[in-house]
């Protein structure tokens, strides 16, 4: 049965949490698209691992190298459960997809597809916090990380206001694979910064930020169907 009777409840000013702030370093999962071995977007996603620790935060990779296909005959698989146990230790996430016929790879889409909204009363990813980051081996485009902030969006996440893009990848990285000294790799560092500090910002509150009136108004409702049903229950005995 709806719970729209046509009396909604009333509004009230959602009060900020009075919470102790943490003082652990922040932690990041960093996520990559790319299965080659020297593969551009693991690259990039390692620049900015070294620029986080850096800055004092604490980094972890997914390798997605044995990650199977999303199906549900994989559900129990060690690498799933691995993934989604870094999901929930994060604080907030740093993604990382080369350009593939003009969208994010598959490889990426395929962790993104195994992290779910939610794992019992838990959501792994709901307001962490989201950086978006694209390679390409041709010129600068921005369609992946157009289609990473509709997935962080989906997934709940903050996604930060600035993004990296980096063009002629192949050209942007020294044999060892660190970054050469550019304006690609000083954005990089911008986007850094900027999630580091979102991240201190919202990582006590992140409940309170994507707390949703309508789903307080449904749990509302069926507590009180609940409610109802036993004191039926109760009138019957």
């Amino acid at each position: 049965m709806s719970h729209h009777d046509g009396n909604p409840p009333p509004l009230t000013v959602p009060p900020l949490p009075d919470v102790p702030r943490r003082t652990d370093p922040p932690r990041f999962l960093m996520l990559y698209g790319s299965l080659r071995e020297r593969s551009f977007s693991r690259l990039l996603a390692e620049e900015a691992a070294r620029i986080l620790e850096g800055l004092g935060a604490e980094v972890r990779f997914y390798h997605p190298h044995d990650l199977p296909l999303k199906g549900p005959s994989n559900e129990d698989h060690p690498e799933v459960k691995k993934l989604r146990d870094l999901a929930l230790w994060a604080d907030g996430h740093v993604w990382s997809s080369p350009e593939i016929h003009g969208n994010l790879s598959g490889v990426f889409k395929n962790q993104i597809d195994w992290i779910p909204l939610s794992l019992g009363a838990v959501r792994p990813t709901q307001g962490r916090t989201l950086a978006v980051m694209q390679v390409s081996g041709g010129s600068q485009s921005f369609n992946t990380v157009n289609s990473l902030r509709i997935l962080g969006r989906w997934m709940r996440m903050l996604t930060i206001p600035n993004q990296s893009s980096v063009a002629k990848a192949w050209q942007e990285f020294h044999e060892d694979g660190t970054m050469k000294d550019s304006p690609f790799r000083d954005r990089v560092v911008d986007v850094m910064e900027e999630l580091y500090r979102f991240t201190m910002l919202t990582r006590d509150i992140r409940d309170h930020l994507v707390d949703r009136y309508s789903e307080r108004r449904e749990e509302a409702a069926k507590a009180h169907a609940m409610a109802e049903a036993a004191r039926n229950a109760g009138a019957t005995d």
